[in-house]
Protein backbone atom coordinates (compact mmCIF):
# COMPACT_ATOMS: atom_id res chain seq x y z
CA UNK A 1 0.00 0.00 0.00
CA UNK A 2 1.58 3.07 -0.94
CA UNK A 3 1.45 5.99 2.05
CA UNK A 4 0.21 8.98 0.22
CA UNK A 5 -0.14 11.10 3.06
CA UNK A 6 4.31 10.28 3.26
CA UNK A 7 4.96 11.10 0.15
CA UNK A 8 2.54 14.50 0.04
CA UNK A 9 4.94 15.28 2.94
CA UNK A 10 7.69 14.64 1.31
CA UNK A 11 7.02 16.35 -2.02
CA UNK A 12 5.88 19.84 -0.13
CA UNK A 13 8.77 19.29 2.72
CA UNK A 14 11.47 18.70 -0.59
CA UNK A 15 9.97 21.85 -2.70
CA UNK A 16 8.57 24.33 -0.45
CA UNK A 17 9.38 27.13 -2.43
CA UNK A 18 8.47 25.61 -5.78
CA UNK A 19 4.96 25.00 -3.40
CA UNK A 20 4.39 28.32 -2.37
CA UNK A 21 5.60 30.07 -5.98
CA UNK A 22 3.06 28.12 -7.37
CA UNK A 23 -0.20 28.35 -5.35
CA UNK A 24 1.00 31.24 -2.67
CA UNK A 25 2.66 33.86 -4.63
CA UNK A 26 2.17 36.96 -2.74
CA UNK A 27 3.87 34.69 0.52
CA UNK A 28 6.48 33.49 -1.51
CA UNK A 29 7.53 37.12 -2.13
CA UNK A 30 7.26 38.15 1.87
CA UNK A 31 9.44 35.43 2.61
CA UNK A 32 13.51 34.69 3.05
CA UNK A 33 13.95 31.40 1.42
CA UNK A 34 16.82 30.47 2.73
CA UNK A 35 15.47 30.93 6.36
CA UNK A 36 13.02 27.84 6.15
CA UNK A 37 13.16 25.61 8.88
CA UNK A 38 10.96 22.61 9.41
CA UNK A 39 9.28 22.30 12.77
CA UNK A 40 9.18 18.78 14.41
CA UNK A 41 5.37 17.24 13.74
CA UNK A 42 2.72 18.22 16.34
CA UNK A 43 1.07 15.63 17.95
CA UNK A 44 -2.60 17.53 19.18
CA UNK A 45 -4.66 15.90 20.86
CA UNK A 46 -8.21 16.53 21.38
CA UNK A 47 -9.44 16.52 25.04
CA UNK A 48 -13.12 15.94 25.16
CA UNK A 49 -12.51 13.19 22.07
CA UNK A 50 -9.29 11.64 23.38
CA UNK A 51 -8.32 11.80 19.13
CA UNK A 52 -5.09 12.11 18.44
CA UNK A 53 -4.21 14.30 15.66
CA UNK A 54 -0.85 14.69 13.69
CA UNK A 55 -0.41 18.00 11.62
CA UNK A 56 1.07 17.45 8.00
CA UNK A 57 3.78 20.00 8.02
CA UNK A 58 4.50 23.49 9.79
CA UNK A 59 7.44 25.71 8.12
CA UNK A 60 9.06 28.52 10.40
CA UNK A 61 10.07 31.69 7.86
CA UNK A 62 11.27 35.00 8.28
CA UNK A 63 10.06 37.92 6.58
CA UNK A 64 12.59 39.20 3.48
CA UNK A 65 15.50 41.71 5.35
CA UNK A 66 13.75 41.06 8.74
CA UNK A 67 14.71 38.94 11.95
CA UNK A 68 10.71 38.53 12.79
CA UNK A 69 9.53 35.23 11.78
CA UNK A 70 5.90 33.34 11.24
CA UNK A 71 4.98 29.87 10.89
CA UNK A 72 3.14 28.23 7.89
CA UNK A 73 1.25 25.66 8.60
CA UNK A 74 0.21 23.03 5.49
CA UNK A 75 -2.53 20.47 5.77
CA UNK A 76 -3.23 18.28 3.10
CA UNK A 77 -7.27 16.61 3.34
CA UNK A 78 -7.71 13.75 1.17
CA UNK A 79 -11.56 13.81 1.88
CA UNK A 80 -13.90 15.87 2.71
CA UNK A 81 -15.12 16.01 6.54
CA UNK A 82 -18.04 18.35 7.41
CA UNK A 83 -15.88 20.15 10.81
CA UNK A 84 -12.57 20.60 9.42
CA UNK A 85 -12.99 24.01 9.20
CA UNK A 86 -13.13 23.75 12.74
CA UNK A 87 -10.47 21.48 12.99
CA UNK A 88 -8.31 23.56 11.29
CA UNK A 89 -9.25 26.14 13.61
CA UNK A 90 -8.04 24.10 16.46
CA UNK A 91 -4.65 23.64 15.10
CA UNK A 92 -4.40 27.39 14.92
CA UNK A 93 -5.14 27.60 18.27
CA UNK A 94 -2.62 25.16 19.82
CA UNK A 95 0.00 26.04 17.34
CA UNK A 96 -1.01 29.85 18.15
CA UNK A 97 -0.57 29.32 22.18
CA UNK A 98 2.74 27.34 21.64
CA UNK A 99 4.60 29.09 19.57
CA UNK A 100 3.79 32.57 19.97
CA UNK A 101 3.79 33.91 16.43
CA UNK A 102 1.65 34.65 13.34
CA UNK A 103 0.42 31.70 11.62
CA UNK A 104 -0.04 31.52 7.73
CA UNK A 105 -2.76 28.44 7.64
CA UNK A 106 -2.83 26.55 4.21
CA UNK A 107 -5.07 23.51 3.43
CA UNK A 108 -4.77 21.14 -0.06
CA UNK A 109 -7.61 19.85 -0.77
CA UNK A 110 -6.46 16.69 -2.56
CA UNK A 111 -9.99 14.81 -2.97
CA UNK A 112 -11.92 14.24 -5.93
CA UNK A 113 -15.36 14.60 -5.17
CA UNK A 114 -17.06 16.40 -4.15
CA UNK A 115 -16.10 19.43 -6.97
CA UNK A 116 -18.36 21.78 -4.57
CA UNK A 117 -16.03 24.62 -2.99
CA UNK A 118 -15.14 23.47 0.43
CA UNK A 119 -15.47 25.77 3.50
CA UNK A 120 -12.10 28.39 3.63
CA UNK A 121 -13.68 29.42 7.34
CA UNK A 122 -14.99 28.61 10.57
CA UNK A 123 -17.23 31.36 12.62
CA UNK A 124 -18.87 31.71 15.87
CA UNK A 125 -21.10 34.28 15.71
CA UNK A 126 -24.18 35.95 17.82
CA UNK A 127 -26.80 38.11 16.43
CA UNK A 128 -25.13 41.29 18.14
CA UNK A 129 -21.74 40.33 18.37
CA UNK A 130 -19.20 38.72 15.96
CA UNK A 131 -17.36 36.52 17.75
CA UNK A 132 -14.59 34.58 15.37
CA UNK A 133 -13.41 35.13 11.35
CA UNK A 134 -10.80 32.26 11.12
CA UNK A 135 -9.88 32.03 7.78
CA UNK A 136 -7.27 29.67 5.80
CA UNK A 137 -5.85 29.64 2.04
CA UNK A 138 -7.58 26.69 0.53
CA UNK A 139 -6.14 24.81 -2.81
CA UNK A 140 -8.79 22.81 -4.31
CA UNK A 141 -7.32 21.02 -6.56
CA UNK A 142 -10.30 19.11 -8.20
CA UNK A 143 -11.81 22.66 -9.06
CA UNK A 144 -8.18 23.70 -10.93
CA UNK A 145 -8.15 23.02 -14.63
CA UNK A 146 -4.54 20.86 -15.17
CA UNK A 147 -4.04 22.62 -18.41
CA UNK A 148 -3.39 26.16 -16.71
CA UNK A 149 -0.41 24.07 -14.91
CA UNK A 150 0.84 22.26 -17.80
CA UNK A 151 3.51 24.40 -18.93
CA UNK A 152 4.76 25.66 -15.21
CA UNK A 153 8.58 24.46 -14.96
CA UNK A 154 7.44 23.33 -11.28
CA UNK A 155 8.44 19.81 -9.54
CA UNK A 156 5.08 20.28 -7.24
CA UNK A 157 2.58 21.32 -10.75
CA UNK A 158 3.50 18.13 -12.14
CA UNK A 159 3.30 16.00 -9.14
CA UNK A 160 -0.29 17.63 -7.95
CA UNK A 161 -1.82 18.06 -12.15
CA UNK A 162 -3.12 14.28 -11.45
CA UNK A 163 -5.56 15.40 -9.02
CA UNK A 164 -6.96 18.64 -10.86
CA UNK A 165 -9.78 18.55 -12.93
CA UNK A 166 -8.85 16.46 -15.97
CA UNK A 167 -12.12 15.55 -18.08
CA UNK A 168 -12.49 11.86 -19.13
CA UNK A 169 -11.74 12.27 -22.68
CA UNK A 170 -7.96 14.10 -21.88
CA UNK A 171 -7.20 11.67 -19.28
CA UNK A 172 -4.63 9.55 -21.22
Amino acid sequence: MIDHDRLFKELLSTFFVEFLDLFLPQVASQIDSDSIQFLPQEVLTDVTSGERKEIDLLAQVRYQGQETCFLIHVENQSYTKKEFAKRMFKYFARLHEKYDLPIYPVVIFSFDEPLRPEPQNYRVTFPDLNVLEFQFAAIQLNRLSWRDFLTQPNPVAAALMSKMNIPKQERP
